[in-house]
């Protein structure tokens, strides 16, 4: 593997409400991040049964603005950047979205040359 060395990262994907994006990215600021992307998404979790009722047919399906961050994240500081991530998107209401935490493996970085792929 040409003296690719093997880095404990996790990727985290929170996906959550489009006004608190900035207030997360903010808690997240001094937050030790190997990596971040935002992207605009749509979906619908455990609410899709009550946006049915809502909208009066069961056929009718609502797709809500939603924001994903994507971090990749030291395993031995996941859990200061979960803490970070719940502290300021939990609302307690219904819709406050996810949060998935994926293995990554091998990490090669591009600005290290690496020609390999995790």
């Amino acid at each position: 593997m040409g003296g690719l060395v093997e880095e404990p990262v996790k990727q985290v994907i929170a996906v959550v409400k489009p006004y608190l994006v900035e207030k997360v990215l903010d808690a997240l600021q001094h937050a030790p991040l190997e990596a971040c992307s935002v992207t605009e998404v749509k979906g619908y979790g455990r609410q899709k049964s009550y946006l049915d009722q809502y909208a009066g047919s069961e056929y009718s399906l609502a797709y809500l603005p939603k924001v994903e961050i994507s971090l990749w994240v030291d395993e031995l500081r996941l859990e200061e950047v979960l803490r970070a991530i719940v502290d300021v998107a939990r609302t307690g209401r219904m819709g406050d979205g996810k949060i998935f935490v994926l293995s990554t493996g091998i990490v090669p970085w591009a600005e290290e040359g690496m020609a390999e792929q995790a």
